[in-house]
């Protein structure tokens, strides 16, 4: 009874209204400039997206490694275990996502083809680790995704001051032999942790007037971390382009502002 319930209830949190016909980014042109082990950010439009939007102040509510075409992965037991994963075209863009009621997944980028994406790619990352990173990633392949942890990420965001003691984060406590839940977000932090590059550091004076680095605990992670992260290139490709000068003025504007009435419509099409 409860997992009806809860399948219920996860398509519920799941289900988006339909996308505008006119994306603010150029797909064609991400799915050319990407490279394997940059990180995407989406801006989500489903129930528990608006959440995730909410708690973290961001309008970025999914993140997800690209991991590039089944030819890119050069090892064949990698390559073969994404394969176990993954049925569709072997000359898609891959990504791999946790997702609710899925886990963690290998998925086509084209599935977000009409979305609002950020690429967040690692400055200076070695050719091997991003290898290390996307193996990683792949091993996590059919891990649960965890609910539990994103009430978790709620509760340590709001006011400390307000909460009960009995709502204190139960995040740093796990059964021995339970398996670790994986969300988009810290699973990738976790890839990225895997050969120490770093996301957020918190940074600290040492003994000596020095600095020293101490990782978060990946766990904390959300998507806006990596839009946030002064090791991650920011790169950004408009539906419309304006990079010739003075043809933002040559766009086909109307006199007419649009109301809070039109941007609430457009979000809310079914």
């Amino acid at each position: 009874m409860w997992g009806r319930s809860k399948n219920l209830i996860i398509k519920w949190m799941m289900k988006e209204p339909r996308q505008s016909s006119f994306p603010l980014c150029d797909f064609e042109r991400i799915k050319y400039e990407l490279r394997p082990c940059d990180v995407l950010l989406f801006e989500g439009k489903s129930r528990i997206s608006e959440m995730i939007k909410l708690i973290t102040q961001s309008p970025w509510s999914h993140a997800a490694l690209y991991i590039g075409r089944t030819h890119d992965i050069e090892n064949p037991l990698l390559r073969e275990r994404v394969l176990q994963y993954y049925d569709g075209s072997l000359n898609s863009p891959l990504i791999i996502e946790s997702m609710l009621g899925k886990g963690t997944v290998v998925s086509s980028l084209d599935h977000y083809q009409k979305a609002h994406i950020r690429i967040c790619r690692p400055a200076g990352i070695s050719r091997e680790d991003a290898e290390r990173v996307i193996e990683f990633a792949i091993g996590r392949l059919g891990m649960d995704y965890g609910i539990r942890q994103n009430l978790d990420i709620a509760r340590l965001m709001l006011p400390w001051n307000i909460m009960p003691r009995r709502w204190r984060s139960s995040l740093f406590q796990h059964k021995p032999g339970t398996p670790t839940q994986e969300i988009c977000s810290s699973m990738i932090a976790e890839a990225f942790g895997s050969v120490s590059f770093p996301i957020l550091p918190i940074v600290r004076e040492d003994e000596h007037k020095g600095m020293k680095l101490f990782h978060r605990n990946t766990k904390l992670f959300t998507p806006r971390d990596f839009d946030y992260s002064p090791y991650f290139d920011i790169i950004k490709y408009p539906f419309i382009t304006i990079n010739d000068h003075g043809i933002y003025r040559r766009l086909p504007w109307e006199e007419e502002m649009a109301s809070e009435h039109d941007i609430d419509e457009q979000a809310s099409q079914p």
